[in-house]
């Protein structure tokens, strides 16, 4: 599933590509993908004359701002956006084509069509869901080593599954959360309630590198993951411990180990992540 950097550099090109164009007709192949409204023809009258001024992202979602129209878009596990010709041969799984005013056309495709699509008065779509109970940004301002430990300190939870909570903290994924605690040196099993405040300080820091770095380098393309020019992204090839089962840990040359935390596949170094037992008070310095 692309996770925060994917959707963001998603996000960027498609700005790029799409930005400023207006929507002569859509054409709605898999209305399922379409949650609000849910009648193909009423989605594809709402949007038809809509200019779009803007591509921003809120998570793993992306809002597409019309100048009266907000489209919120979720690609789950494969879905992806394209940028075509009017008359280019369409591909197998494309559900959703976008026709602009200039000839060209912003093809939805999603093999698992697991994708969703809601339209929103402006402003409304932050109010309801799926955007209205989402959690902090990693990368913005408002994330704070204070903000991070006043949602989840105090949690008796695996630091794991709250880290892939979108409620808490948003756009982290599986890749992610494993990168972002080795770097840290945090075990994915460790309550949160039982971390010092040199660990969230250390956790912090790797969620704020590891995803800014994924997003330099356009993502990572574990699967079918490609950009809206249909690049793939790069962060992969510098992965530390997701997807290294058996390999050499990089620090201390111990063998990667995959286990399951929280129902999700997770790769650890048990010598730099070791699982410490809690105690009494947990944010001692």
């Amino acid at each position: 599933m692309p996770e925060l950097p994917e959707v963001e550099t998603v996000r960027r090109t498609l700005n790029q590509l799409v930005a400023g164009k207006t929507v002569e007709g859509v054409t709605i192949t898999l209305p399922r993908i379409l949650q609000r409204p849910a009648e193909p023809e009423q989605f594809a009258d709402m949007l038809v004359g809509q200019t779009l001024q803007t591509i921003e992202r809120r998570g793993k979602f992306l809002r597409f701002i019309f100048d009266g129209l907000v489209m919120v878009s979720h690609l789950r596990m494969e879905g992806r956006y394209g940028v075509y010709e009017k008359g280019d041969p369409v591909e197998l799984h494309t559900h959703v084509i976008f026709h602009f005013d200039d000839g060209t056309e912003l093809r939805y495709k999603d093999v698992r069509q697991f994708g969703t699509m809601h339209l929103f008065e402006p402003g409304d779509e932050l109010l309801m869901p799926p955007l209205n109970k989402l959690g902090i940004e990693p990368l913005d301002d408002s994330f704070t080593l204070k903000s991070f430990m006043k949602i989840l300190s105090h949690r008796t939870t695996k630091i794991k599954p709250l880290l892939l909570n979108q409620e808490y903290v948003v756009g982290l994924g599986n890749i992610y959360v494993d990168e972002s605690l080795f770097t840290a040196g945090i075990h994915p099993e460790q309550t949160a309630d039982s971390l010092k405040r040199s660990d969230w300080k250390r956790l912090y820091d790797a969620v704020r590198a590891t995803l800014t770095r994924a997003v330099e380098t356009g993502g990572s393309s574990i699967k079918s993951y490609v950009d809206g020019q249909g690049e793939m992204g790069m962060f992969q090839d510098e992965l530390l411990v997701y997807g290294r089962k058996n390999e050499p840990c990089s620090r201390c040359g111990q063998s990667i180990e995959k286990t399951v935390v929280g129902g999700r596949g997770t790769h650890i170094c048990t010598k730099c992540q070791p699982l410490r037992k809690p105690k009494a008070s947990s944010l001692r310095s």
